[in-house]
């Protein structure tokens, strides 16, 4: 008997009763620059089932592809530019039984392709969602989800949430923050330290511990009423273990080693070592980080099809203005090349962060857009992370001065920009959700935690500020990332603090944290602090000195790590001086005479806006 079933799709899943039908992406869009969009339908024993589309104007399927698995088909369909928005219905005939499935097409929004990505105009704040504060009390354990809330334990999870992100953009805002990157709020279904989000096992789905889909663009338009922008932090190189696929491969090569563990040597630098062995280089990108995180084979194109989507369906579903890519080069280079390729000719003006951890700038400019490669690759990714600068910058702050340590590691570091393709783009910062906290670095001198932070809000690049910093978190004497990763001051019932408010916090505490809005907002209103050139002068007697400049504002910028204070002779900035005789130091609103001599205040620095006559 041929039995006649329509399954009608809400937005995020079936509201019919016969779930059979799972298809990802769950929507797509009219409009898009390319023009085809591959629907992964995964159903039992789906295999050899006749596909077709009902007539729609400008629609067509170009081919159906099926898996290893009996499970899976893939159609692909393409959709022409005088393609209307409307719901698309295909049939489905399965061993004699006719199907019918409701696919949404929708309109984009106005301007979407044109949207602004995040760049050294910004200021990023880096949150984990888990740590930061709890909107949402009713959401901390969920049946269904393995891993119930367990605020005291370190490496449980301990509440936070989207809903408690959303309560706190007006302090984003006063803080002078305007993009804010959240690590992973996808469902990461896992037995035990679930809360980092690194482990995902949907990746269509917001985990309902953190809150909803709906929420998430919630978020994205709270945030954009206050001037904020929304970085995802994306996985491309690994799921969870308790993801779907992998207890059902769409194919056999999903998975990489056959889907059996063989940990990542982490040898990052076989990719441009040029006498690097082929099982060197496998062993790096096809390696598992954890027997809990297979790693993904993106040489499969279904797969890799699969994540360029995904990626773009959030981005539009979204609004989002950023992506973060975590551990970037383990990914299949190739593939890395056409992922940033495919977001880029959608989105123009977007922007993408690659997380390549080494310290080395020569293999991180490797993966930037625009550098010229010995090997001919070449990159559509627009930014990477400045690890060599943030380790510098730290042992400068902390050794004694010499003509081979202390300040001069910074000079370097920044020196070595040659290699890059485009130095604005770099993304800078005193620390992450993956290393100690600066100011436990830093010895817990607030001193020199607020040295760095000027640098790190005046030099070029994009600054990226981890949550917390602005008050001195600090996980001394621990290293372990539950105390890394520790609750924000005020997001969590029964604090003594609170942040926000700063109800409860030192006086060293309030100091920070008044010093970081002074140079967040000191950015926003001089252009040449974060869009302006960059001439540095080469440091002496504890001083390290820079120009930042446009053609109409010049920005002297002088940082003294000395116990004392320290005069210094103007002689040497003459070639930026030009005419000027006169400053205002930004920090203090003092009038500065710079035709001779400038005194620096002891572990201290002098931003100085120069008056031309």
């Amino acid at each position: 008997m041929r039995i006649s079933l329509v399954i009608i799709m809400s937005f995020f899943g079936f509201i019919s009763a016969a779930k059979a039908y799972q298809l990802e992406p769950k929507n797509w869009w009219v409009g898009m620059k390319h023009p085809e969009v591959q629907i992964m339908v995964r159903k039992s024993n789906i295999v050899g089932a006749d596909i077709s589309l009902k007539p729609y104007k400008g629609v067509s399927i170009s081919s159906v592809q099926y898996g290893d698995s009996p499970n899976y088909a893939f159609i692909n369909v393409r959709i022409e530019p005088d393609a209307k928005a409307g719901e698309l219905f295909f049939e489905v005939n399965t061993h004699g039984e006719q199907e019918q499935i409701s696919y949404p097409l929708l309109a984009r929004q106005t301007g979407s392709a044109q949207r602004q990505g995040f760049s050294s105009k910004d200021v990023i704040y880096l949150i984990n969602p888990d740590r930061f504060a709890n909107g949402n009390a009713q959401n901390d354990s969920v049946e269904g989800m393995l891993e119930k809330a367990n605020p005291t334990y370190r490496g449980g999870r301990h509440g936070g949430d989207l809903a408690g992100i959303i309560a706190h953009l007006d302090y984003f805002k006063d803080m002078g923050y305007t993009q804010l990157w959240l690590t992973p709020v996808r469902e990461n279904n896992m037995a035990d330290y679930s809360y980092h989000g690194y482990a995902l096992t949907d990746f269509y789905k917001v985990d309902p511990r953190m809150g909803s889909n709906e929420e998430y663009p919630q978020l994205t338009r709270e945030a954009a009423k206050r001037g904020i922008g929304i970085i995802m932090d994306m996985v491309l190189n690994h799921s969870g273990l308790n993801h779907w696929w992998v207890a059902d491969k769409p194919t056999r090569d999903w998975l990489n080693f056959e889907g059996q563990f063989s940990g990542t040597s982490h040898a990052r630098q076989t990719i441009q070592d040029p006498h690097a062995s082929e099982f060197d280089k496998k062993q790096f990108n096809d390696g598992w980080f954890v027997p809990t995180m297979p790693d993904l084979n993106q040489r499969q194109p279904l797969l890799a099809t699969y994540l360029i989507q995904n990626a773009i369906w959030w981005i539009e579903y979204a609004n989002l203005s950023g992506i973060r890519v975590d551990t970037y080069s383990y990914s299949d280079k190739a593939f890395l090349a056409n992922w940033t390729q495919r977001i880029m000719a959608e989105y123009p003006n977007f922007n993408i962060v690659g997380e390549e951890w080494s310290s080395n700038p020569a293999i991180t400019s490797y993966w930037q857009r625009g550098k010229v490669n010995q090997d001919g690759y070449r990159s559509s990714l627009p930014s990477v992370m400045d690890f060599s600068l943030q380790e510098a910058l730290v042992k400068a702050l902390n050794e004694e001065e010499s003509w081979n340590t202390g300040w001069i590691r910074v000079y370097q570091s920044i020196a070595n920009d040659f290699l890059y393709a485009d130095t604005n783009n770099l993304l800078i910062f005193l620390d992450n959700h993956d290393m100690s906290r600066v100011f436990t670095e830093l010895q817990q001198s607030l001193d020199k935690t607020q040295l760095a932070m000027t640098l790190l809000l005046t030099t070029r690049g994009i600054p990226q500020i981890y949550y917390g910093t602005e008050v001195l978190l600090d996980n001394t004497p621990s290293n372990d990332h539950g105390d890394i990763r520790i609750d924000f001051p005020g997001g969590f019932k029964g604090q003594a603090q609170d942040a926000t408010t700063a109800r409860g916090l030192s006086k060293s505490q309030r100091l920070m944290q008044n010093h970081v809005r002074k140079l967040t907002h000191l950015r926003q209103a001089y252009p040449a602090l974060s869009q302006g050139a960059l001439t540095h002068f080469a440091p002496y007697s504890g001083i390290y000195s820079y120009v930042r400049s446009t053609a109409t504002q010049h920005i002297l910028v002088l940082l003294n790590k000395n116990q004392q204070a320290m005069k210094v002779d103007m002689n040497r900035y003459k070639e930026t001086l030009a005419d000027a005789t006169t400053a205002v130091d930004v920090l203090t609103n003092e009038v500065v005479d710079v035709s001779q001599t400038v005194e620096i205040p002891k572990m201290g620095a002098r931003l100085l806006v120069l008056k031309h006559d």
